[in-house]
C-alpha cells in the first residue's frame, strides 16, 4: 500500500472529490473575495485518532500549490477537542475552496482510525488483532484500509486478489471443503494463475469459511492453516476453537459478525487470533473538525 501506484491512486481520489466538489469554480468566493493572503489553522471539535493527512496535503496542493500546511500531528496520534491539527498559509480563495473536501477526508479516515482504537483497546491483555473487511466505501479502500492501521487494527486482504477465501457459498457451489481445497490447488499450479496474478502459490494464503465443527475437522484434514469462524455463538466459538486447537495448535482462527464494543472482549477471549469487523468502515462515525481563519 506503500508504493507508488498507491500513492498516486490517492491523488486521484482526491483529484475526483474536488471536481465533484468544484466543478466549474467556487462561485461564492470567486464572487466576494479579493484574493489576499489568509493564515488559518484547522482544529480538532472532538477526540479521537488521527488519520488523513495525506489526502488533505494533496488537496491544498492540488487547488494551489502556492498554499503551505504543516501538520501539526502525524496519522495515528491521538488528539483533544481544540487541539491544532494543521496550520496553514495561503491565499483565501483557494484555502477557502479545499477547505470543505479536505475535512470531508480527515474527518471520514479520522472516524475509522478512532473507532478502529476502540475496539483494539477492548481486546488489549489477549493475543487477539483487529482486521478490517472489504466492507468499504467505494473508491476509498486503500484510504480506509491505512485509517484502520492508524487505529492499531490490522488489514485483511486487500480485494479478491490478493488471498483466497473460501466461503459458504464457493463450499455449496463445488460440493464440499475438500472439493474446494482440492480445486483450489489445482488451479495454484497453473501457468494462468501465475501469469495473471504474477505471483506463485507459496505467497497465496488460504483461508475457509468453516460453520461447524465437521466442517473444522474436514478443513484442517485437508491442510488448511487459517479458518474463518462466522457468526458463531460464543458457546460455539469457544468449541470450535478447543477442536482446531487439538487438531493443529498451529491453525489460524477469525471471528466475525455479531460483533460490537459489547462483545468483543468475550470474543477475543475465547482465543482466536482475529477478529474481523466491517463496522470499522462501513460504520464509523464521522470525526469533527473545523478551518478557522485569522480573520475568524
Amino acid at each position: 500500500m506503500k508504493d507508488t501506484n498507491y500513492i498516486e491512486s490517492i491523488k486521484t481520489v482526491v483529484e475526483n472529490a474536488l471536481k465533484e466538489d468544484i466543478g466549474r469554480g467556487d462561485l461564492t468566493s470567486l464572487a466576494c473575495l479579493e484574493p489576499n493572503p489568509m493564515t488559518a489553522q484547522i482544529k480538532a471539535k472532538c477526540d479521537g485518532v488521527l488519520s488523513g493527512i495525506k489526502p488533505v496535503l494533496f488537496a491544498f496542493d492540488i487547488v494551489d500549490s502556492a498554499n503551505i500546511i504543516r501538520p501539526v500531528k502525524n496519522d495515528g496520534d491521538s488528539f483533544s477537542f481544540g487541539d491544532i491539527i494543521f496550520e496553514i498559509e495561503g491565499f483565501n480563495q483557494t484555502i477557502l475552496t479545499v477547505e470543505r473536501t479536505a475535512l470531508n477526508f480527515l474527518g471520514h479516515l479520522s472516524g475509522v482510525a478512532s473507532l478502529t482504537n476502540k475496539f483494539v483497546e477492548k481486546v488489549k491483555g489477549t493475543d487477539c488483532k483487529i482486521l478490517d473487511t472489504r466492507k468499504t466505501t467505494p473508491g476509498l479502500r486503500l484510504l480506509e484500509k491505512e485509517a484502520v492501521t492508524h487505529g492499531g487494527g490490522y488489514n485483511h486482504r486487500i480485494g479478491l486478489y490478493d488471498m483466497i477465501l473460501i466461503k459458504d457459498n464457493h463450499i455449496s457451489s463445488v460440493g464440499s471443503i475438500k472439493n474446494a481445497i482440492k480445486q483450489t490447488a489445482e488451479f495454484l499450479d497453473t501457468p494462468d494463475f501465475r501469469i495473471q496474478f504474477d505471483t506463485t502459490k507459496d505467497k497465496i494464503e488460504i483461508e475457509v469459511e468453516v460453520a461447524t465443527e465437521d466442517q473444522l475437522t474436514e478443513a484442517i484434514e485437508c491442510g488448511v492453516m487459517r479458518l474463518l469462524l462466522d457468526n458463531q455463538s460464543l458457546d460455539s466459538l469457544e468449541a470450535m476453537v478447543q477442536k482446531a486447537r487439538q487438531l493443529n495448535p498451529h491453525v489460524k482462527l477469525e471471528a466475525s459478525g455479531n460483533v460490537n464494543l459489547e462483545t468483543v472482549e468475550s470474543i477475543a477471549q475465547t482465543g482466536v487470533d482475529f477478529i474481523s469487523i466491517g463496522a470499522l468502515t462501513h460504520s464509523a462515525v464521522i470525526a469533527d473538525f473545523t478551518l478557522l481563519t485569522d480573520e475568524g
